[in-house]
């Protein structure tokens, strides 16, 4: 297997001790599961399924977590690997029927060149909060996918955490406030031991990240809203757990999904790029 060029053995990335901690509570595989979390995922799968080849594929599912995307797309029939920085979610997804799982780092891949036909970051991005690592890891995506590929990238909304600290109520609060203010300024959400809901992130412009894309040497092709201004609407989650009115929900937020004016109001973009057939 050839190593990623930056995956020199004294210059190993390293992933910040307080994501890794934030991630080993094991929290993320039931925000999605449950509430109105159920909508980024449910979204996430609708978009994934219309942009993925036919199987059979190999997808290499960099920061996968427990697999909760992994299961479903080996359930459809796609080889699955995941790679991830944290033990627990390497160890958890590992057991998934039709899904492999290793320990890695998605700005040193430990993949094989031209690998893969589809490389998916639903998560790396958002803790990576200086451009040159989000580069750095798009083009490590680059070099894992065959030529022709595609690869496919979730980050963070700039006002993501302002809209939502806004619906629980919390703006009002003034520390939460300054917080969320901050962080809509300059996109870097920065880890509190006081302020355990998240940890160390960036909050992206959608219009900059298919520059990142370019940057990597991968051609941008499209962005998705993952939650369209659903996730915002008040009562969401009962609204959910009635089937008519969740095809309703998730029918028209697929609508607006690539609507330019709306982008921005979704907590999450889908950002898709392939890798030139010529290279």
């Amino acid at each position: 297997m050839s190593r990623s060029p930056y995956a020199t053995e004294s210059q190993l990335p390293s992933v910040r001790e307080e994501i890794l901690a934030y991630y080993e509570q094991g929290k993320e595989e039931a925000r999605l599961r449950n509430g109105a979390g159920r909508l980024e995922f449910w979204r996430t799968q609708d978009v994934l399924r219309r942009l993925l080849p036919e199987v059979p594929a190999r997808v290499l599912d960099v920061g996968g977590g427990t697999g909760i995307h992994a299961e479903w797309l080996a359930d459809d029939g796609y080889e699955v690997e995941v790679v991830d920085p944290v033990p627990m979610h390497v160890e958890r997804s590992g057991r998934l029927p039709g899904v492999t799982a290793r320990l890695g780092d998605a700005r040193a891949l430990p993949a094989e060149d031209a690998a893969y036909d589809v490389v998916l970051f639903l998560g790396p991005l958002y803790h990576l909060p200086e451009r040159p690592d989000r580069v750095r890891a798009l083009a490590e995506a680059r070099r894992a996918v065959r030529p022709g590929g595609v690869v496919i990238a979730a980050t963070i909304n700039r006002f993501a955490g302002l809209n939502d600290t806004l619906l629980q109520g919390n703006y009002v609060i003034p520390e939460r406030r300054t917080r969320v203010d901050a962080v809509s300024a300059d996109g870097r959400h920065r880890y509190s031991p006081e302020d355990p809901h998240f940890t160390t992130a960036y909050f992206a412009d959608p219009a900059e990240v298919p520059g990142e894309f370019t940057e990597a040497g991968l051609e941008p092709e499209g962005q998705y809203g993952v939650e369209g201004v659903a996730w915002l609407m008040g009562g969401v989650e009962e609204w959910l757990d009635d089937p008519e009115h969740r095809e309703a929900v998730l029918a028209a937020t697929r609508r607006i999904e690539t609507e330019p004016s709306l982008l921005g109001a979704s907590g999450h973009v889908l950002t898709v790029g392939r890798r030139s057939g010529e290279d």
